[in-house]
């Protein structure tokens, strides 16, 4: 079989064929494990993120790149652009290549190709998201306790109908922020109203559409939260877009930090994500488990802050 699957010579073509039909009917797939044994491993680590126009990714693939440059790694970096099947095709991709390792973004719904990396005891590393269900190394932040402490902030500043404008919630990132939505409200004795949710792809056009819906309600939202940069982007545009005053008809927060946030006035509230240090410890995971690939795995899960600005403040209390 291993002269067919090298495309070695002196094989009969009937031979061939015989092995190359049985391959297809028993859905063999070569351990990698032991091929590795037989040629030299590779320096080059692969990074699929979920979305490269995401500016929280920036710092994670920085991150990743200096600790793979430091070690003399390089990074093969892929954007799976939130779709399941071409997350599939790029892992298939490394593992062809035989990169020593990955570090991924996990789209929702991909659980099963992870589990199958853990058994053929692939280095691989989840940032950003869980992967519910499989014994892998992750690194993510806190998301259910930074959502719940900023929608606390937005309580404790008089709003009580707030909006909420989150990823999918198959992605672990989505459920874990509205989890702390939910729990802030419950907290604080304000009550859950369906009508306010909105979920989607956290795209900037999303949170545009998603926002001017909650906007177009008999009772719209006095605050929204919204659970990613992008969607944040999309909200801002509909509020401006609706004639609305931010904080003061509606306010708004969000998660994560941009560049540009400080030419907006009024200056954004956001919850800053440690980005740069969850690519570092993603790295730095990742090059353990190449080493010592039977060691236990780790979930390392890192602390956020919530930035308090004048978008999340009414005018009363600002004064």
């Amino acid at each position: 079989m291993s002269r067919v699957l090298s495309g070695k010579p002196y094989v009969s073509d009937a031979l061939r064929q015989r092995v190359l039909e049985t391959i297809r009917e028993l859905d063999y797939r070569p351990s990698r494990v032991a091929r590795s044994l037989r040629v030299q491993r590779s320096r080059i680590i692969g990074l699929i993120i979920s979305d490269i126009q995401n500016p929280f990714f920036t710092s994670v693939v920085r991150a990743v790149e200096d600790v793979a440059q430091q070690r003399g790694y390089a990074v093969f970096l892929c954007n799976s652009d939130e779709d399941v099947d071409k997350e599939s095709t790029y892992i298939e991709l490394m593992l062809a290549e035989q990169v020593a390792g990955m570090i991924v973004s996990p789209t929702a719904s991909s659980n099963e190709v992870y589990r199958r990396l853990v058994e053929q005891r692939v280095p691989v590393v989840a940032i950003d998201r869980r992967v519910d269900g499989v014994p892998m190394d992750t690194v993510v932040s806190d998301n259910v306790h930074a959502a719940c402490a900023v929608v606390s902030h937005l309580i404790e500043n008089g709003y009580r109908r707030i909006g909420a404008i989150l990823g999918v919630p198959g992605a672990s990132t989505g459920a874990e922020r509205h989890q702390g939505y939910v729990t802030a409200l419950a907290h604080h004795g304000v009550p859950l109203l369906p009508e306010l949710v909105r979920s989607g792809l956290p795209r900037s056009q999303n949170g545009y559409e998603l926002t001017l819906e909650l906007l177009a309600q008999s009772q719209p939202p006095d605050a929204i939260f919204t659970g990613n940069n992008l969607l944040t982007i999309g909200a801002l545009r509909a509020i401006h877009e609706a004639g609305l005053g931010i904080p003061d008809d509606v306010a708004l927060a969000g998660f994560d930090e941009m560049d540009w946030m400080f030419l907006v006035k009024p200056a954004l509230t956001v919850v800053m994500q440690p980005a740069y240090e969850m690519g570092q410890r993603a790295a730095e995971l990742l090059l353990e488990r190449i080493v010592d690939p039977d060691r236990a795995p780790q979930a390392v899960v890192l602390q956020s802050t919530v930035k308090v600005r004048e978008s999340s403040r009414r005018a009363a209390m600002r004064a």
